[in-house]
């Protein structure tokens, strides 16, 4: 095999600063998974940020990255006997955004009982994808994002945080009140996602679970339907 011929399979060489860990790799790498946050990042879907020495910089967790980014290259989880940062990792799989890496990792632990005086307030993010069968690669016919939750100074947030989105509301079951951004196509369902992610972790909440649910609903094309949950404790009031 000729240099030149290795170098076209290794791809672009990128260096990215996670979190102050420095690490090289290559374009094809990143671009392993073309739905994940990496993938986005690096067709130039969604803005990215360099640092002082020019590389690609992600405020995220820098020591398990080592973990992302092996999982890029091999396809395989490989982690050491003693590791204990499983619940770390899946949460950095799931701000990624790596579906193969989260299915790996298994769905998180039961979380404990709340005290007596607090209870659960729930945010639930889903993506609707609708898939042409018959293109290579797959290409995202369409897309829609919705939020739904009980708690309306959250929707408040999001109605005057994201003005220049299309979006409806709706009610729909338990008291429960949704939004619907879109139809859009898939870059700005992906920058979208982003932010609405983003926003959700800064509001307190927590990510519980996450799922993934595929649907043929006609001869040409899929229906793919991503669930995240997200949860925070908040103190009952006295009446």
């Amino acid at each position: 095999m000729e240099n030149g011929d290795l170098g076209h399979m290794m791809g672009e060489p990128v260096s990215l600063n996670v979190g102050g860990c420095v690490y090289s790799t290559s374009r094809s790498t990143l671009l392993r998974y073309p739905d994940s946050i990496l993938g986005a990042m690096f067709r130039g879907d969604i803005p990215t940020v360099r640092d002082a020495r020019g590389n690609y910089f992600i405020d995220r967790d820098g020591q398990l990255f080592r973990y992302i980014l092996n999982f890029l290259r091999t396809s395989e989880l490989t982690l050491p006997c003693d590791f204990k940062e499983t619940e770390l990792l899946r949460k950095e799989a799931d701000f990624y955004q790596i579906e193969p890496l989260m299915q790996c990792l298994g769905d998180p632990k039961p979380l404990l009982p709340y005290p007596t005086n607090t209870y659960e307030e729930v945010v639930e993010l889903s993506s609707t994808r609708k898939l042409s069968k018959y293109s290579n690669p797959v290409a995202v016919i369409i897309t829609q994002l919705t939020i739904t939750t009980k708690i309306r100074a959250v929707l408040e947030s999001i109605s005057s945080g994201f003005p220049k989105w299309n979006k409806h509301m709706m009610d729909t079951r338990d008291y429960q009140v949704s939004f619907t951004f879109g139809p859009c196509d898939h870059q700005q369902e992906v920058s979208l996602r982003v932010h609405l992610l983003d926003f959700i972790s800064q509001a307190g909440f927590t990510i519980r679970n996450t799922r993934v649910h595929h649907m043929s609903e006609r001869a040409n094309e899929n229906t793919v339907e991503h669930h995240w949950t997200f949860c925070r404790p908040t103190h009952k009031v006295r009446g």
